[in-house]
């Protein structure tokens, strides 16, 4: 009887929720009534951290505490009597009260477990027992505190995305934490696909680029088309993607804007346009400045002219990109020193892509061998494209006529 009047003391917020004022409305309610949740019984303040914390759900002493209650509904089982409308046990069968008895010892060796309130004292050896994880730092400069908690995160790595290089990119980290895998990248990742981004190169893809993820589908989808309307075809369009990374956060109008630059500025019609920036995409999200110079360098200083500067783009479109000092250095050996006129260095414009050290090298161990000839209409005559683009066995063999050791030898004397 003493247990029982405790497990009624306990379920006291209940009676008020149930307002056992009128005993007979109290008598049409449900079993169901007494097995309310903790919100329902007024029992939340004893655990505050219910609703901030919800690892802390899986903490026995709240499940000893749901097991109480239910245990005042169905252990306690009270019979009303209508004719003095109130509670009273008599009506009881000896099933029910051999049952009451034999959770009556089960529940007093709980009590001890069970808190008085949200303030109880923990003793020493319950708190050495207590795993708390530690909390997530609210700034870091590595994902690494963060990937074991966060699902996008871990399948970002399994797709192959480099997080070290991610990690690097201002503003990268906070965009992907603030994403959901399923919401937000998923759509992203399906779009690619569609564009032509193979499955194995989507990790490096969003390595280089992890902006893409914080753009919304329907203007990626737009510049794709804008470029589909200038007659892309898919297969340039999934090419340029690929190599070019960024190219789809250009907006249209920046896209076009680009377009209308080399078509204006070296005299191209669309067809050859296309050709070029599809051979070279990045040409749409690189800086315009190094390009305007070094177009500037062809014709004034080094004395191309334009019909020969627009051959020179459309065979190396690299060489707009190129570096001014090292383009005036590799024109003035080969004007000057060997002697190479303009109209031979238009036909052979990727001579502007190789070492200097290697056209000097070569240059010097055939005039040593009094095999330089670079002149169309002689005899013996070396093309440009042999000179830089052969290995050295080749070199050896079929231009200098002599050994590699020969050609080893002579370098050491540079």
């Amino acid at each position: 009887m003493t247990s029982l009047t405790r497990q009624i003391f306990r379920c006291r917020p209940l009676l008020k929720t149930c307002s056992v004022m009128n005993c007979t409305e109290l008598k049409k309610q449900s079993i169901k009534t007494w097995t309310l949740s903790l919100e329902q019984l007024g029992l939340l303040s004893m655990h505050p951290y219910r609703y901030t914390c919800q690892p802390m759900l899986k903490n026995p002493r709240i499940v000893l505490l749901d097991n109480c209650i239910q245990f005042c509904s169905s252990s306690t089982e009270l019979n009303w009597s209508e004719e003095n409308n109130s509670l009273s046990l008599t009506n009881k069968t000896e099933t029910e009260i051999k049952s009451s008895s034999d959770t009556k010892a089960l529940h007093e060796g709980r009590e001890d477990l069970l808190p008085s309130s949200a303030l109880e004292e923990v003793s020493e050896d319950e708190a050495l027992q207590i795993i708390a994880e530690p909390p997530l730092p609210f700034e870091s400069f590595t994902f690494k505190d963060y990937v074991d908690h966060s699902e996008t995160l871990r399948k970002l790595v399994l797709l192959g995305v480099n997080l070290s290089e991610v990690e690097k990119r201002p503003n990268a980290g906070q965009l992907l934490l603030k994403l959901d895998f399923e919401k937000d990248i998923r759509k992203t990742l399906l779009f690619l696909k569609d564009v032509g981004v193979e499955d194995n190169k989507l990790g490096t893809f969003l390595t280089k680029n992890p902006y893409i993820l914080g753009e919304d589908v329907k203007d990626l989808e737009i510049r794709v088309a804008y470029l589909i309307s200038k007659k892309f075809s898919k297969e340039a369009v999934a090419q340029m993607v690929s190599r070019t990374p960024y190219l789809l956060l250009f907006s249209v109008e920046r896209l076009d804007n680009r377009l209308g630059f080399f078509q204006e500025e070296l005299g191209l019609n669309m067809q050859k346009t296309r050709d070029l920036v599809t051979r070279l995409p990045r040409l749409l999200t690189g800086s315009l400045e190094p390009i305007k110079e070094n177009l500037k360098v062809y014709q004034l200083e080094l004395g191309f002219s334009s019909n020969e500067i627009q051959h020179i783009v459309c065979r190396i479109p690299k060489i707009l990109q190129i570096n001014k000092r090292k383009l005036t250095a590799t024109f003035d050996y080969l004007h000057n020193i060997m002697g190479i006129p303009h109209s031979i260095m238009v036909h052979f414009p990727q001579v502007f892509n190789s070492k200097l050290l290697r056209i000097k090298e070569r240059h010097m161990f055939l005039k040593f061998l009094g095999r330089a000839q670079y002149d169309p209409q002689q005899p013996s005559y070396i093309s440009l494209e042999k000179l830089v683009s052969l290995s050295d066995d080749m070199f050896c063999t079929e231009i200098a006529k002599a050994t590699v050791q020969d050609f080893q030898k002579f370098q050491k004397t540079l």
